[in-house]
């Protein structure tokens, strides 16, 4: 199994942090980051910080009462102030950080789980595409980078989890789906093919080696360590079931391959649980995504030009606008050589960069303006 650079992946959670703590607006950034300086007392406050100590207690909340059992929780209770206020507000929480330093720290659970890391880089994909920001791009790459280059093994085997330099466990269905789900995102953000051939082989296999014949998917393989009963976990909780993934996933790829199996699959997983999603719906989130995206006429948009080209960016300028959870994006500037079969066997009109509009691979005439693609978008799909 290859082996990541192990400080990169020791330093993704604490860089990712920031990441996601630098996009939030200042007050609340201020907020989250100080509730690691849990239980300051009034007294400590005011040694820490000095001249400083009234102005930081009038943003923060802090009396000689405190406001947690007679310590102080800060919290940011007033909205941004001018530059040297704030200037002199960010000055005083990190000399509180340098105090918060000197105490014993908690222990931290520094495994990677390919699931959850499959969750971040399907986030941090979809607010770099959405945005515009490199940044959450590059953390999402490398965060695949490292999960795949560490956990996924040759034969298609993907790990469970990254800790000191090996993989622990064999991956269960989540592992699998998660991942899948956020390379997917991570491909439709860069249109870097190798991100969408690994998300298909992990579903592959998924499809093979997971699928219950009476529908839907054991949470482990047909080759898993033996057990008294395979689990099947259906309804979902803090994260999404990796049966409701699946699904989700699933519909996709079928969209982006026309391959009847996925479909399939997904659609026999649906009716397993439909009738518990309908009576408790607060129960089964994702399964009610991946059911709405089951029903729908799914919008499948293949762009032939390269990416990084001004007019193919114009193109893809109206597929970001709005909310649209229904559709699927690819780009290349190579048909010939694409793996992804929605691209294949298309062509630039009059040598500039094409984009066309299909559903159920059935599609529209192409155009090369961004304000006809936006025409075809927003019409309906009974006029496809």
């Amino acid at each position: 199994m290859p082996s990541p650079d192990a400080q990169v992946a020791d330093g993704m959670l604490d860089d990712d942090i920031e990441i996601a703590l630098a996009a939030l607006p200042p007050e609340f950034r201020a907020a989250v980051v100080l509730c690691d300086i849990e239980g300051l007392s009034y007294d400590e406050i005011a040694d820490v910080l000095g001249d400083d100590a009234a102005l930081f207690a009038e943003h923060y909340e802090v009396s000689a009462l405190g406001n947690w059992e007679g310590w102080t929780i800060l919290r940011r209770t007033s909205p941004e102030a001018g530059m040297a206020i704030e200037g002199r507000l960010a000055a005083a929480r990190s000399r509180l950080f340098e105090r918060r330093r000197a105490r014993p720290q908690p222990a931290r659970d520094d495994k990677a789980l390919a699931a959850w890391n499959g969750l971040a880089i399907a986030a941090f994909a979809e607010a770099g595409r959405l945005f515009g920001e490199d940044r959450y791009l590059a953390a999402a790459t490398r965060a695949a980078e490292v999960i795949v280059g560490g956990l996924l093994e040759t034969d298609g085997r993907l790990g469970r989890s990254w800790k000191d330099g090996r993989a622990v466990g064999h991956g269960v269905l989540e592992d699998y789906t998660h991942l899948a789900e956020g390379l997917l995102a991570l491909y439709e953000a860069t249109f870097d093919e190798r991100w969408f051939t690994t998300a298909r082989a992990l579903m592959d296999r998924v499809v093979d080696r997971f699928a219950d014949t009476a529908g839907g998917f054991f949470d482990t393989a047909d080759d898993h360590e033996r057990l008294v009963t395979r689990p099947k976990d259906l309804q979902d909780n803090a994260v999404p079931s990796g049966n409701a993934m699946a699904v989700t996933v699933l519909l996709r790829l079928a969209a982006w391959t026309g391959e009847g199996r996925y479909r399939t699959a997904a659609e026999r997983a649906i009716r397993t649980v439909a009738p518990f999603a309908e009576r408790y719906p607060t129960a089964f989130a994702q399964w009610l995504s991946a059911i709405d995206f089951a029903l729908a006429d799914v919008v499948e948009v293949a762009v032939i030009g390269e990416p990084g080209d001004t007019a193919t960016q114009a193109l893809l300028e109206p597929v970001a606008t709005g909310f649209r959870p229904n559709q699927i994006l690819s780009v290349t500037a190579d048909p010939g050589a694409t793996e992804v079969p929605l691209l294949r066997d298309r062509s630039m009109v009059g040598g500039v960069p094409t984009a066309y509009l299909c559903r159920g691979f059935t599609c529209r005439m192409p155009v090369t303006d961004a304000g006809a693609l936006r025409a075809q978008l927003e019409e309906p799909a009974s006029a496809a």
